[in-house]
């Protein structure tokens, strides 16, 4: 059975290859490029496809892949006709083509579900390229081969509900480019938000804030319980809270913003801002941790409220001056802990 369902597969690809024959691209490269795609896809799922169409998905993906600058994602959203582009699904397709990243998956069906719009198929392989320093692909990288000009990149082949409006296609568009470029200041300032974090913690070591020790102690375990694979950290900003006539204003720190925070505007905090004078207060209450909610979805990973962990700065006589702000999504590793080992 196993030897019949291999070749049912390979001739399927082979008719593909065939059927996709064209001079810009070598038929062996084009065959390894084929063979890539759909490593990961069922048997049976190639098997219902006629190949033109396989061959036809394939090459436009290769086409949108054609020149990608550094630190961007392509993105097509588009309903494929015969009479068009050379095949069809019956479905509206999404391709993406974007430095591999965590969460890239996860972020981009969230959009879509968003959207309203059915997902039927996901297709993503992980695929080895060489670009030049434009971006241009000069072609297909072996497994495993490293290299200056060597990326390892996501394809992402994603189809959803019909949809003709150019409107509607278009505004798909616009919003998974910009969940992609969420996903990518998360996943790229990851580090340094545990860098951050470690800081936080590291200071309250050193020059512990005028609070209760056994407070702090807390606080800090929290910290350390959070940075151990217990809270997927998106975003960062430290900010300080100042007076301005009757009020408090809290102001973002220029240059301390990371992740999600990176792409959010800087000045006076708005959802601070918003809030009514007597929640406002609370922000001179003398302890250390602030958790909560934030009034924003995470368009990384999970379709759920940010959650809002804030780190209190004091000054020596113990004022209250400002806040670390960490926000992400605690992990299910944290919710399945029992609460007796969570340290606060």
């Amino acid at each position: 059975m196993t030897t019949h369902v291999d070749e049912s597969r390979a001739q399927v690809l082979e008719e593909a290859v065939e059927a996709a024959s064209r001079p810009d691209l070598p038929e062996e490269k084009l065959r390894a490029f084929v063979q890539r795609y759909f490593r990961h896809v069922a048997d049976e799922d190639l098997e219902e496809r006629d190949p033109v169409d396989i061959a036809g998905c394939c090459l436009s993906h290769w086409q949108l892949a054609k020149h990608r600058a550094d630190g961007t994602a392509n993105v097509r959203v588009y309903t494929p006709t015969v009479d068009e582009h050379g095949w069809s699904t019956g479905h509206t397709v999404v391709e993406i083509v974007t430095d591999d990243m965590p969460f890239l998956v996860d972020s981009v069906t969230m959009e879509l579900a968003r959207h309203g719009v059915g997902v039927h198929v996901v297709v993503h392989p992980i695929v080895r390229v060489r670009r030049d320093g434009d971006g241009n692909l000069l072609g297909l990288a072996a497994d495993g081969e490293q290299g200056e000009n060597v990326v390892v990149e996501s394809f992402v082949h994603v189809e959803v509900d019909r949809e003709t409006s150019p409107h509607i296609l278009a505004s798909i568009r616009t919003d998974l480019t910009r969940v992609l470029d969420d996903v990518r200041a998360a996943t790229g300032d990851w580090l340094n938000m545990l860098a951050k974090l470690r800081h936080v913690v590291d200071d309250l070591d050193s020059t512990p804030p005028p609070l209760p020790a056994g407070d702090v102690a807390e606080g800090r375990a929290l910290l350390e319980w959070m940075g151990d694979q217990h809270f997927t950290f998106l975003g960062y900003r430290e900010y300080e809270l100042t007076r301005v006539g009757d009020d408090d204003v809290l102001r973002a720190v220029p240059g301390t913003a990371l992740g999600l925070l990176r792409n959010a505007p800087g000045g006076t905090s708005l959802s601070f801002a918003d809030l009514p004078p007597e929640i406002r207060a609370h922000a001179r209450d003398r302890e250390l941790l602030v958790l909560t909610k934030t009034n924003r979805r995470s368009t990384v990973h999970r379709p759920t409220y940010l959650d809002y962990v804030g780190v209190r700065r004091f000054d020596a006589p113990g004022v209250v001056v400002g806040e670390h702000r960490f926000l992400g999504l605690f992990t299910s590793t944290a919710y399945n802990v029992s609460p007796i080992e969570v340290p606060i």
